[in-house]
């Protein structure tokens, strides 16, 4: 893994203009004098639907199991009516059962069916519970969609509302059935009551059959208002770690537990009531409500590059195990089912950047989106271990793409680990074929990143490009100690002096939900009515919402032994808003002092702000309990030569900004 490719990805209008261009782009800008250009997308994000990242996390939607499709395949203790409760209060009777021989669209395929023999006095119909309840809040509105076909030959009175086990919770919402068809309904519910356990109500009033299907409720304040949107506490949170990438859907959710459950991103677009949920292989459901469209929506809202990954035509290898122990080992698409896969990588680059008269898209455009969602990334494969038939089939791939769309980075895979056989020949492969940029993974102790601080510093500078693609520091119990965020901080300056190498990185997991985890520690964890940042989110914010171009060298000093390996700073310029920027972490268990020398850097304000994460270093976050560690911002007057007082156990970013550019 020792490797880079040129920065530069070069794109020829035309075989004539080949030399010409070629020249021009090898003429690098002049730097300023002890600096170095590195990349200025360094800090990201990575979503994976895991620890209900998705449904019941970031998407919005506050039913669970809307359209009656959960199986015991996503879960052993799972049936179509799961979150679902037969309602027969006031005395009404009948049946319910759910069928599947003529459903809204073939691709979702079960609907629940009413049979209403008595109404009672408060009618017949089902209850959902949510995920761990539904949270409302007094006086918001919430969008109520419910997909209902008429079976019997009477119109049925239907009544939706909220209610907690003490009463409703909200106004009624009531249409009648107008078809023998499926046709959509809509209403709007306010809550007049604040709830973090609601149930929906849905009720016929009368004698006789119908079917339901996609029973929905979204709260109206989504982020950005969209419709089909995204939780707006979470999004934000996300949204505020200002990332410059986000990488997406997965993880091990893209290359699926064996071949059946690899993910289809043409399987997410379109009306939700015709995408193809699946299995996911955290062992829940994928509804992907959240699809590509809001994937690329959403990075557009934060100013994130796309970053979308598809498998390498192979399955994960832990398929039908675990990462722990293993599985029945990696499997290969055909050469037959390759073709059809090859064509739709090359679908999904159109999708995203295709004009409205292209396909697909047409199809973006047809979802509310006409501009193209400029996508420059891709990646092939995830974790994957480095066989012959991934060798293979990665090969098609990359030849393919690389071949009709130039303009796309490819990044590749070194494995499942930072070293290693399957690292060591993804490395090979990578120098082989000429990949553009590889994705490293590694989830290890505090002391490994401590002790691998110098990890990129002999890195080939003349090979593929470097995607830290997920990392985090797992401290005793994984717990997200403030212990644990220093040595990921630590790690970070040394990503910033490596910024040449390294082009982009991002921690994971993104999301967990409390009581739902699959995996800790995660850098957000939340409920459904509280957003929970770790101290790592913290980090991560502050390297991100202080991010530059240009690294200079030798600004920050300490006299502290190179083999206590407690100190670390790096020293970036953001060169568009000409600020200068320090960061400084200690993990000793005193202050030390710093020497900053800025006299190469030109003319600076005398002014400077300082943001410092410090305190306890076994110190948590929690929902539970009070946000124990956050950032605290002051001024401090700054020179040309200054001591530092880093305090212990802290993490300190100072701002200082460029004279001229800072006046008005």
């Amino acid at each position: 893994m020792k490797k880079l490719a040129c920065f530069f990805v070069y794109v020829f209008v035309c075989m004539g203009m080949h030399a010409e261009a070629q020249t021009a782009r090898k003429v690098k800008p002049k730097l300023p004098a002890g600096s170095k250009a590195i990349s200025p997308h360094l800090f990201g994000i990575f979503f994976e639907d895991i620890n209900y990242a998705a449904d019941g996390g970031l998407y919005a939607e506050l039913i669970q199991n809307r359209s009656f499709e959960y199986t015991a395949s996503d879960n052993r203790e799972w049936h179509p009516l799961t979150a679902w409760r037969y309602t027969t209060e006031g005395f009404g009777y009948g049946t319910i059962s759910v069928e599947t021989n003529a459903p809204i669209h073939a691709n979702n395929p079960h609907y629940a069916v009413l049979n209403v023999e008595d109404e009672g006095r408060e009618g017949v119909g089902l209850t959902n519970t949510g995920f761990d309840g539904i949270a409302i809040k007094a006086g918001e509105q919430y969008d109520l969609s419910v997909f209902l076909k008429q079976l019997s030959d009477n119109a049925i009175p239907v009544t939706v509302y909220l209610k907690s086990r003490k009463g409703k919770l909200s106004n009624e919402a009531a249409f009648s059935t107008q078809s023998k068809d499926w046709k959509k309904y809509t209403a709007t519910i306010t809550a007049t009551e604040t709830n973090d356990s609601a149930m929906l109500v849905i009720v016929a009033k009368t004698k006789g059959k119908l079917a339901l299907d996609m029973i929905s409720l979204f709260p109206q304040k989504t982020f950005k208002n969209r419709p089909n949107g995204l939780r707006a506490d979470l999004a934000q949170a996300i949204a505020d770690l200002q990332p410059k990438f986000m990488r997406f859907p997965g993880g091990c959710l893209v290359h699926g537990d064996g071949l059946g459950n690899i993910y289809h991103w043409k399987h997410t677009i379109g009306p939700v009531e015709q995408r193809i949920g699946q299995r996911n292989i955290w062992n829940y459901h994928q509804s992907v409500g959240l699809g590509y469209f809001e994937y690329f929506q959403f990075c557009e809202d934060i100013g994130a590059k796309p970053l979308p990954v598809v498998a390498a035509g192979v399955s994960c290898q832990n398929s039908g195990g675990t990462w722990r122990i293993g599985g029945t080992g990696q499997k290969g698409f055909t050469q037959e089912e390759m073709k059809a896969y090859i064509q739709d990588i090359l679908d999904l680059i159109e999708y995203a950047n295709g004009s409205p008269a292209t396909t697909w898209g047409a199809k973006r455009a047809a979802a509310g989106h006409p501009e193209p969602f400029h996508l420059e990334y891709i990646g092939i494969g995830n974790e994957d271990k480095i066989t012959p038939v991934f060798r293979e089939r990665f090969r098609m791939i990359y030849d393919v793409v690389h071949a009709k769309h130039p303009e796309i980075t490819i990044i590749g895979t070194t494995g499942p680990f930072h070293s290693g056989e399957d690292y060591d020949l993804g490395w090979q492969f990578a120098n082989e074929i000429k990949v553009d940029m590889v994705d490293e993974h590694y989830y290890e102790k505090p002391e490994w990143f401590i002790n691998n601080l110098k990890r990129y510093d002999n890195y080939s500078r003349a090979a593929s490009k470097v995607y830290v693609g997920e990392y985090a520091a797992h401290d005793a119990g994984r717990k997200n100690t403030l212990r644990s965020s220093l040595a990921e901080a630590l790690y970070m300056t040394s990503l910033e002096r490596n910024g040449d190498v390294v082009q982009f990185s991002s921690y994971a997991p993104l999301l967990g939900r409390r009581g739902h985890t699959q995996w800790n520690p995660n850098l957000i964890y939340f409920t459904g009515t509280q957003v929970c940042p770790t101290i790592n989110y913290y980090v991560q914010k502050l390297f991100a919402n202080n991010e530059g171009d240009l690294y200079y060298s030798n600004i920050i000093t300490a006299n502290v032994p190179d083999t206590a390996k407690t100190f670390a700073a790096s020293c970036v310029k953001d060169s568009k808003t000409g600020d200068i920027i320090l960061k400084i972490v200690n993990r000793d268990s005193v202050v030390v002092p710093a020497k900053i020398n800025l006299g190469s850097l030109g003319s600076l304000n005398g002014k400077a702000t300082v943001t410092t994460l410090s305190g306890d270093p076994m110190a948590e976050n929690r929902c539970d309990a009070a946000q124990n560690i956050l950032p605290k911002t002051s001024n401090i007057t700054i020179s040309k030569s200054f001591l530092y007082q880093a305090p212990a156990f802290s993490l300190s970013v100072i701002r200082i900004q460029n004279r001229s550019m800072g006046k008005k």
